[in-house]
């Protein structure tokens, strides 16, 4: 299964590309702090070999290792393998446009590697599912950028 997104980010590649940390990504995406815990960095962040994993509410825990983290070419890329449900990659690249602002291209591969894998991608990577989880991550990174605050979401009787 393949699903590709493309974002456009309101600032440079060189002010995005750190903020696709796991530890980064604290600081401006909701819940994410909450999900994440780092299991091994030699610097305590993102960079080749780091090992982190990820626990949702009500979805099985993902164990994440980044396989390419090239700050020059604006390239991560993350294996990712949901224990008995699916194994897949996720990579992020990010290309300067001329107004100073960045494409964020994402490309996700899932691969199954069990019947309830399948129907686990079926459901976790279904277009719109994961397209709403991609323009959440994308209008979350720029309101960060524009204001320096993280953007919740508005809980019913409009409190965040």
């Amino acid at each position: 299964m393949l699903r590709s997104y493309l974002q456009h980010i309101e600032a440079a590649p060189s002010v995005v590309f750190p903020l696709i940390c796991p530890v980064r990504e604290g600081d401006w995406l909701e819940g994410w702090s909450e999900s994440c815990k780092m299991i091994w960095s030699a610097s305590g962040v993102a960079e080749p070999g780091c090992v982190f994993q990820t626990i949702e509410p009500s979805r099985p825990a993902t164990i994440w290792i980044i396989t390419e983290h090239d700050p020059d070419r604006g390239a991560v890329t993350f294996a990712r393998v949901t224990p008995g449900l699916v194994a897949s990659t996720l990579r992020v690249k990010i290309d300067g446009r001329r107004d100073g602002t960045s494409a964020v291209s994402v490309h996700y591969a899932v691969v199954p590697t069990s019947p309830e894998g399948e129907a686990y991608a079926a459901v976790r990577y279904d277009q719109p599912e994961l397209l709403d989880s991609v323009a959440w991550w994308e209008r979350s990174m720029n309101h960060y950028l524009a204001t320096g605050e993280m953007l919740r979401h508005v809980r019913p009787g409009g409190s965040p």
